[in-house]
C-alpha cells in the first residue's frame, strides 16, 4: 500500500505550482531551494552561532573494517540548532522537498516509489552501499 501523505503531498504540489511548469523553471527552482538550505545551515554558524563546524581530517586506522568505520567519522558540527534556526531550517527544507516533489510530477515519477527503492536498495546492499 502506498504511503498517502507522500502522495497527498505530491498530488498538492501539482495543484498548487500554477507557475514555473517549465522542467527548465523545475530544475533551476530546485537548485534555488537546495542553496537555501544549504545557506541557512551557514546563516546558523556564521550569523547566530548555534552551531560550529570543526573540521579536520577523518582519522580511520588502517586496519578498521567497514563496519567499524562508521564509529571513527565524525560530522564535524558542534551544538545543536537554536529554536530559530531549527525553525529556518526545516522551513527551507520543506521548500526543498516541495521543488522535489514538483520535478517528480513533472518527469512522471512517484516520490514514494524513489523513497521506497531507495529503502530496499539500502536493505539489501547494507553498509556495503557506501553512502
Amino acid at each position: 500500500m502506498k504511503d498517502i501523505m507522500l502522495e497527498n503531498f505530491q498530488y498538492v504540489v501539482s495543484e498548487l505550482l500554477v507557475r514555473n511548469k517549465s522542467i527548465l523553471d523545475v530544475l533551476s527552482k530546485y537548485q534555488q531551494s537546495n542553496a537555501k538550505v544549504v545557506r541557512s545551515i551557514i546563516k546558523a554558524v556564521t550569523h547566530c552561532g548555534c552551531i560550529q563546524i570543526k573540521a579536520g581530517k577523518q582519522n580511520i586506522p588502517e586496519d578498521a573494517s567497514l563496519t567499524d568505520i562508521k564509529k571513527y567519522m565524525d560530522t564535524h558540527l558542534r551544538g545543536e540548532l537554536c529554536e530559530n534556526c531549527r525553525d529556518i531550517v526545516k522551513k527551507e527544507m520543506g521548500n526543498n522537498m516541495f521543488y522535489l516533489a514538483n520535478l517528480c510530477n513533472a518527469l512522471g515519477l512517484s516520490l514514494y516509489d524513489i523513497i521506497l527503492e531507495e529503502k530496499k536498495q539500502l536493505d539489501t546492499l547494507g553498509i556495503y552501499s557506501l553512502k
